[in-house]
């Protein structure tokens, strides 16, 4: 299995950052089995695009809370790690209290 969950949804109170402050989490090293998606569904176009991880944050964004990590943005960046068989992925970290 690739991730831990498959989640649809948000299930953490919204923290209100914008991608400046996201810029600010220095990325650490997250495993991808430890992560559940907060997207149960990806379009494939994202996911094949020659530019698909150009634009935006390098690394993908991922909320900790109530000792879950929930992968918010970058689904695409995971999928592309899994493909190419790593388990670990540098992604930013936010913990919310909870």
């Amino acid at each position: 299995m690739i991730f831990k969950q498959v989640g649809d949804g948000r299930p953490y109170p919204d923290h209100g950052l914008t991608n400046r402050e996201w810029a600010q989490i220095p990325p650490r090293q997250v495993r991808l089995d430890s992560l559940i998606t907060t997207k149960a569904m990806l379009d494939l176009h994202s996911l094949l695009a020659a530019d698909s991880t150009f634009y935006g944050d390098l690394f993908p964004h991922v909320v900790q809370w109530q000792g879950e990590l929930y992968l918010e943005d970058g689904l695409h960046r995971a999928l592309r790690a899994a493909l190419h068989q790593r388990s670990i992925l540098h992604a930013r970290v936010l913990e919310l209290p909870g």
